[in-house]
């Protein structure tokens, strides 16, 4: 079986002493997207209909 080697800062699980990740910040990232645009509205609509189906399976099975 082989195994997949990840790349970057995703696949960096080095932590500092104090337990924190320092290679994360609070600042967010500039992104270039068009909240207005109908695909953006489709795919989060799609997004969230996927993360109620989830979180309703997830009670289902807790119950």
């Amino acid at each position: 079986m082989s195994e997949r080697q990840g790349t970057g800062a995703a696949a960096d699980n080095s932590k500092t002493s104090g337990g924190k990740d320092e290679s994360k910040t609070d600042v967010p990232e500039d992104f270039d997207i068009d909240m207005d645009a109908p695909e953006t509205e489709k795919a989060a609509a799609i997004i969230q209909s996927q993360f109620r189906r989830f979180q309703k399976k997830k009670r289902d099975e807790k119950s």
